[in-house]
């Protein structure tokens, strides 16, 4: 029976598209990573945040939720979210914009993100040699930047 014949005969005729491949994988890379990072607690994209303003300190909201591409009615629950487990604080800048910084807390908790994360994509990345490595991220990040074009 071919691999990508179920036995009842069905027929999986997109297991090798493009776009099929990249959810599933994206999917398990998630799931690994969200399991991964339970373990601090923090989901993904709180430690993704937390890793942006660690790095950028002084940033607004509207600069992560623009990098990450999440709109500002879903980046404020983020944000209030860190501020309430007092991972990040806000101070005024001018007018509206508030720039956010990692408290004491926040900046053991990126720490230890990073090291989780550093992990994680040594896991995965450790299925390919180092060269397929460098052309598959180099491979994501021109079909990533066809969104920038689009949008």
């Amino acid at each position: 029976m071919k691999e990508d014949q179920i036995e009842t005969g069905f027929r999986d005729v997109i297991a090798d598209r493009l776009g099929y491949v990249l959810r599933r994988a994206s999917g398990v890379m998630m799931s690994a990573l969200g399991t991964a990072l339970a373990a601090i607690p923090l989901r993904p994209v709180e430690a993704t945040i937390l890793i942006l303003i660690g790095e950028n300190t002084g940033c607004t909201q509207s600069e992560i939720g623009r990098v990450l591409a999440i709109k500002r009615a879903n980046m404020v629950p983020l944000i209030a979210d860190l501020l309430a487990k007092g991972l990040i604080e806000k101070r005024p800048v001018d007018g509206r914009s508030q720039a956010l910084s990692l408290t004491p807390q926040g900046l053991v908790q990126r720490d230890a993100a990073e090291a989780i994360i550093r992990a994680h994509e040594r896991r995965f990345e450790a299925l390919f040699p180092p060269s397929k490595v460098a052309a598959l991220r180099s491979a994501l990040v021109r079909i990533a930047a066809e969104a920038d074009e689009e949008g």
